[in-house]
């Protein structure tokens, strides 16, 4: 009996190629949703990762029906998809202001939210809005330990104020991300989560003596999803659990997820006794850690040793066991910018070809 993740017609596919296993995809969300209680107004699965409107449309189907985005090309997917709630889990500066407000008014049906961290932001968002005759709901972004975007626990006091003064504004509650969790050890991943979690309730609350009505809490990503599902009071928005990858199967061991995302590769060059080149370069594959990029289903000798634009180079014990074609099935250590390569996904139900998914908000712009 062949693997499940072999092909039954393995030269229909040219390579590389990031297939995509569906029922596997379907089978990650419904564990997702086990995690929160069943209960899916406590998840807001983030898009970056797929960036596919049929992945959006599996989770609509699921009962999901509120989503985190990155950028202004996965918002508009998420209104092409009809989603009811899209945040855009980023603030927006720029021309991102003006496109994000002509996507509020294309896609009513669908409620968009973004992030604001600073005052300067928050004033030329309202301005805006004011311009436009609309108003746009907002979550303060807090900085509860990554360091990265966020406004410090004594900054979100005066921004809350601020907020709530402006028009064009309507402030619905705070949101953290703790992406600075990735702690292989499950117990020193938990005690961090809920540090993290600790911090975001203080911002809440400061939020709460100001105005009643702002009660939302959204927090956390995959790495932390484990212990933030068990808390009730808040909305986790985890990623990159949908496709899985080999860098948090190795880290979350906890998570239940399966590998549903996977890269073909073929041999296209015998180099000697020992060395294979594959067409598996920093082009098909994210590329921003060091090797090994990959981990082989079906090539566990295979030490990468090598990579460049279209090539990667293998160590094998013996390579004339391998022919020019060979088929390798690689899950890539960081599925996100992986999927981002590709154009599209195939789609692979029992080992068949069953059509394709557009990864169409790899664009930086769609049409707004």
């Amino acid at each position: 009996m062949k693997p499940w993740y072999v092909l039954n017609e393995e030269l229909m596919v040219d390579s590389p190629a990031l297939l995509v296993y569906e029922q596997r995809v379907d089978d990650n969300i419904q564990k997702a949703i086990a995690m929160v209680g069943g209960d899916t107004s406590r998840i807001r699965p983030h898009v970056k990762t797929n960036k596919s409107f049929d992945v959006c449309a599996a989770f609509r189907a699921s009962g999901i029906h509120q989503f985190k985005c990155a950028t202004i090309a996965e918002a508009e997917v998420l209104g092409e998809v009809g989603a009811k709630d899209a945040l855009l889990a980023y603030q927006p500066v720029g021309p991102k202001i003006t496109r994000l407000i002509q996507l509020k008014k294309h896609y009513p049906k669908t409620i968009y939210s973004c992030l604001i961290d600073h005052v300067q932001s928050a004033r030329a968002l309202n301005e805006a809005c004011l311009a436009a005759d609309c108003h746009m709901d907002v979550y303060i972004d807090v900085n509860i330990g990554m360091n990265r975007t966020g406004a410090s626990i004594e900054r979100v006091e005066a921004l809350a104020m601020e907020i709530l003064a402006l028009p064009g504004l309507r402030l619905l509650g705070v949101h953290g991300y703790d992406g600075h969790i990735y702690n292989g050890n499950s117990q020193m991943r938990e005690e961090q989560s809920h540090a993290s979690y600790v911090l975001l309730l203080e911002a809440h609350q400061v939020l709460l003596e100001l105005c009643s009505s702002v009660s939302r809490m959204i927090i956390g990503g995959t790495p932390s999803f484990s212990y933030h599902s068990e808390r009730p009071d808040v909305v986790c928005s985890p990623g990159t659990f949908v496709f899985w990858d080999y860098g948090y199967e190795q880290a979350l061991q906890e998570q239940p997820f399966e590998y549903a995302a996977l890269l073909m590769s073929r041999v296209i060059s015998i180099i000697d006794k020992n060395h294979l080149c594959l067409d598996l370069g920093y082009k098909a594959v994210a590329c921003e850690s060091s090797l090994p990029r990959v981990h082989f289903l079906n090539g566990a000798e295979l030490e990468q040793i090598g990579q460049s634009e279209e090539h990667m180079v293998v160590k094998v014990p013996d390579s004339v066991k391998y022919e020019i074609g060979h088929v390798f099935y690689a899950v890539p250590r960081h599925i996100c910018p992986t999927v981002a390569m590709y154009e599209k996904l195939v789609v692979v139900v029992d080992g068949d070809i069953d059509g394709y998914w557009s990864v169409k908000a790899r664009d930086r712009k769609i049409k707004y």
